[in-house]
């Protein structure tokens, strides 16, 4: 019978790597320690960029307001929603409004906006999407 190998011999497995934020997003300030969840087509040219974090909401909102310079407006108080515009919404050639949205996961109800990746389950306090404005207008 062969002895099992050595725990120095075992390689630990490797994280996942970090995606890089889209093309698209230049300019746009991501949350340093958000992670990148999916990115979803909105129509009119326009896609839908989530990222999730487990900073608070609070956290979040705050950094928006600094980077961005902006008070942005609260859309819902529970669960907090947050929208920081990026651009002038034209709603005959755009599908959404180029935004930051910051919505809070972190409810007892709810226990953290769930993402699955393959087999993979993750849970986040809180999302932030972004739309950039369509490219070329």
């Amino acid at each position: 019978m062969a002895a099992p190998p050595s725990p120095a011999a075992i390689e630990p497995a490797a994280a996942p790597a970090q995606p890089v934020a889209p093309a698209e997003l230049a300019g746009i300030p991501i949350y340093p320690t958000a992670d990148y969840l999916d990115r979803i087509d909105a129509g009119a040219g326009q896609s839908y960029h989530l990222y999730g974090t487990d900073a608070t909401y609070a956290e979040i909102v705050a950094y928006y307001r600094n980077v961005l310079r902006t008070g942005g407006r609260e859309i819902y108080r529970s669960p907090g929603t947050h929208q920081f515009d990026l651009g002038r919404f034209d709603d005959n050639r755009m599908a959404f409004p180029p935004s930051v949205v910051v919505k809070d996961y972190s409810g007892e109800a709810s226990g953290g906006y769930l993402h699955v990746d393959g087999t993979n389950e993750r849970r986040y306090r809180t999302i932030i999407q972004i739309v950039p404005p369509p490219a070329g207008r």
